[in-house]
This record gives C-alpha cells, structure tokens and sequence, in this order.
C-alpha cells in the first residue's frame, strides 16, 4: 500500500511535486499485521534489553518487506515433474542484490536473505560525523558484485536525514546501473523520505513505519534509538 508523507514534509507551492514521489513508497505498518507486532517489540526499552530479540525482529521485518517487494520481480515460468504429473511453476527470473550498510543493517540483511537465498550481496560502511553543524556521511568501505541491469535492493533499518543512503546508492553506481532499485527501512522520517525520493527517483520506497519528525541532533522522534548498538553492543 501506498502512503503519502504528512503534509509537513512539503511545502503548499512542492505539494504537487511531493505527491508524485511519495506514489513510490510503501508503508508496511499502515494496516494491521503481524508486522505491527515486530515493530512494537524493536521500540519498547525493555524488551530491547534481549538484543538477540531484537536482531529477530529485525530479520523479521526484513523477511515481511523482501516479501512485499517479491510481488513486483519477474518471474519464468518452468514445468516442473511432481512425483505424481507435470505442472507448471514460476521461478524468480534473476534473483536481487542485496545490499546494506554496516553494522545496524545486518540483522535486517539477513531477512532479505532468508528469502532471496541464491542473491549476491553488497555492504557498505557508511557513518555520520557529528559534532558539525550539518550531518555529514563517510563511506569507508565498499563491496559489490556489478549492478549493470541487476534488481538492487538497498536495505538499512533507520532513515533519518536520507544522507547516507543516498551518498551509499550513488558510491555503489560505479559498480554499474540497476535496471530496478528498491530502498527499504524500518523506521523513517517524513524529511529523509522526502530526500531519498527526491534524489533517487527511481527507486521504489519501502518502510514499516514513517515517524513524526527529526529533532535537532537528526535522530528520528519517537524512532527506537541506535540499531546498531541495541544488536551488537555499545561502541566507544
């Protein structure tokens, strides 16, 4: 299902202009499901303390969304022998690329490759610098199979400001150009939605939740706080 941003995301004169790109997003937690559940449990502090539940909920969410986004690939159909009579089935046509950033992205990654199995994968080490006025994004490392004509799917849990994916998705384009992209988080903001679907047009959007706002560190409000730390640990 197709959700529109709340209409803080843009402005009365770009409102037209915002419609057209939010057609491109998807918001998995907009009606009832089991999804909801998973989600709930990621946000509440205390059953974040069990970190190898919360990396389950996560591949969780991943595995819902690679799901969602199964029903838009292509697929061959191939007549298969049963044990009983000849039947036809469809198969996947090629399978994604899977691509995440590093570290919070893996527990979600793996969702995506419990069902894309026979998928190549792509990771990226990209974090934010603070301490400056504006956020900025450093990509350290970059590991990719070639995209040229290949379905990307770019998956990270968290899209606060939309930097660091946009920033990763442009890095990973010397690898070549996909014939198909598809972003997926769990929780965004209407700002960094808004910026993913400006600067990367082509990409289909999916998310579990759009939340209210960025406060002034950018951190996403009411978010769940660092993925990466509630799945690995805390860093220096």
């Amino acid at each position: 299902m197709a959700t529109p941003l709340p209409s803080s995301a843009a402005s009365a004169p770009a409102a037209h202009d915002a419609a057209e790109a939010m057609a491109n997003i998807h918001v998995v937690c907009a009606e009832p499901s089991i999804a909801n559940h998973f989600l709930a449990e990621l946000r509440d502090k205390d059953v974040q303390k069990d970190s190898l539940r919360f990396r389950r909920n996560l591949q969780r969410l991943g595995e819902i969304i690679a799901y969602r986004i199964s029903a838009h690939l292509s697929y061959t159909d191939k007549a298969i022998q049963t044990p009983l009579a000849e039947t036809t089935g469809k198969l996947l046509h090629d399978f994604p690329i899977l691509a995440t950033v590093l570290r919070a992205g893996l527990p979600f990654h793996q969702g995506f490759l419990n069902y894309f199995d026979q998928s190549p994968s792509a990771f990226v080490a990209a974090y934010r610098i603070e301490g400056t006025a504006q956020v900025q994004v450093q990509v350290d490392y970059l590991s990719a199979p070639s995209l040229d004509e290949r379905v990307l799917i770019l998956a990270d849990p968290m899209l606060a400001t939309g930097k660091s994916l946009v920033q990763t998705y442009r890095a990973m384009l010397r690898f070549g150009t996909p014939r198909q992209v598809h972003i997926a988080a769990v929780i965004a903001s209407p700002e960094g939605l808004a910026y993913v679907a400006r600067e990367i047009p082509e990409a289909t959007l999916w998310v579990a939740a759009i939340d209210e706002k960025l406060n002034e560190h950018a951190y996403i409000i009411p978010g769940l706080g660092d993925a990466g730390d509630l799945s690995y640990g805390s860093k220096l």
